[in-house]
């Protein structure tokens, strides 16, 4: 056969069935390296589900000599997913070095024994990396700073339940990597927030939720200006209220998804100020957060103008005059999600239909409102 590889990878990507392909390999050594070179992506069978953060009892046992040899003879892997390889060890990432050159995406979910060499792996041999998925691996501050020298292309992070991560690894990862588009720190309570300061105006995503953010970390985080999506739920326990005010300071003005589930000490000042210096926001979380009274309901009916979806599950402050304020005001609102507001009585609720029977409430709660297109 005296074709050039490059016809045989014309001829081998024309193929359309699995069946085809697997005998194309079979013809020849040649033929069988052809068809190694073509393979685009790596993944192995999994149980592990980020929905309930869990591991089932069966979980994914790769030999670290067998993945060397897979990631050796698959040479052109442009996505490796190691997802519950719960025993995987540093050495068998070893081969990125020297063949990770067309990686972009690489998932390392809970494999807890990946550390700052495999990190360093990654940096040597996967400069066009763009998408890393490290959910709880045991990588510090040090595997991320080598991680963001070497890979400038990082758009996606996912750095959930990453315990040793601090404000300095933030800092390697947004300081290098400008075209950085969404990240998740969630559960990671040595993130302040504060390595965020100058970050570029391309992230757009931050998952940020269980984290011990100061205020100034709030304002780090924010000072990109180019936020659409944003998640510091569950802050209560961690923030003073007022702190999450500089999200309507200016810097939150391209936001069009805010979630503050279960902040519970956000109060009246803070809902006026964000209301009034976000105007594009479409969907708002405010479940459980208690502290917002009449005046906080009123001023989104006045200044949220393009909201679509509020979420009021469980906000004991809401009465039928914050209701009312909702109904009157607020002129895009499709849904509202509505549960355990005890203080609002089925009278307001029957009035709220009849006005404005385009707008669906929902007895149900939602969870995660974080936009399809992210992650």
């Amino acid at each position: 056969m005296h074709l050039p590889d490059d016809c045989l990878f014309f001829i081998f990507e024309k193929f359309d069935s699995s069946v085809d392909r697997e005998s194309f390999g079979l013809t020849c050594h040649r033929l069988l390296h052809i068809q190694n070179s073509s393979r685009k992506s790596l993944e192995f069978g999994c149980s592990f589900s980020q929905l309930n953060h869990s591991l089932s009892k069966t979980t994914i046992d790769i030999d670290s000599f067998i993945l060397d040899k897979l990631i050796n003879r698959f040479r052109r892997l442009e996505l490796l997913s190691l997802c519950g390889c719960v025993n995987l060890l540093d050495s068998g990432l070893s081969q990125l070095q020297n063949h990770g050159s067309k990686l972009k995406s690489l998932y390392l979910d809970c494999c807890f024994k990946v550390t700052d060499t495999s990190l360093s792996s990654v940096a040597i041999g996967c400069p066009n990396l763009s998408f890393i998925s490290l959910y709880r691996c045991s990588v510090t501050d040090n595997g991320l700073e080598l991680l963001a020298k070497s890979c400038l292309f990082l758009k996606d992070v996912n750095l959930e339940w990453c315990s040793l991560i601090t404000d300095s690894g933030i800092f390697s990862i947004t300081n290098n990597c400008r075209e950085l588009r969404a990240i998740k720190i969630s559960h990671c309570e040595n993130i302040k927030g504060v390595g965020f300061e100058g970050c570029s105006q391309s992230l757009a995503c931050m998952e940020a939720d269980f984290c011990k953010l100061e205020p100034e970390g709030i304002v780090g985080i924010l000072s990109g200006g180019g936020l659409e999506y944003l998640n510091v739920s569950s802050l209560s326990w961690c923030i003073r209220g007022d702190g999450l005010r500089a999200i309507g300071g200016g810097f939150g003005k391209n936001l069009r998804t805010l979630n503050l589930r279960l902040c519970r000490t956000v109060g009246d000042e803070t809902i006026m100020e964000i209301s009034k210096g976000c105007p594009l926001l479409q969907e708002w979380n405010l479940s459980l957060c208690t502290g917002i009274g009449l005046a906080g309901w009123e001023s989104i009916g006045i200044y949220c103008h393009n909201l679509e979806k509020i979420h009021v599950n469980g906000c004991r402050g809401l009465c039928d005059r914050g209701l009312l304020a909702l109904r009157n005001g607020c002129e895009r609102l499709s849904v509202i999600y509505i549960t355990r507001c005890q203080r609002v009585s089925s009278l307001a609720v029957t009035l709220f239909k009849i006005a404005r029977w385009d707008v669906e409430l929902k007895l149900e709660e939602v969870m995660c409102i974080m936009p399809k297109h992210f992650f």
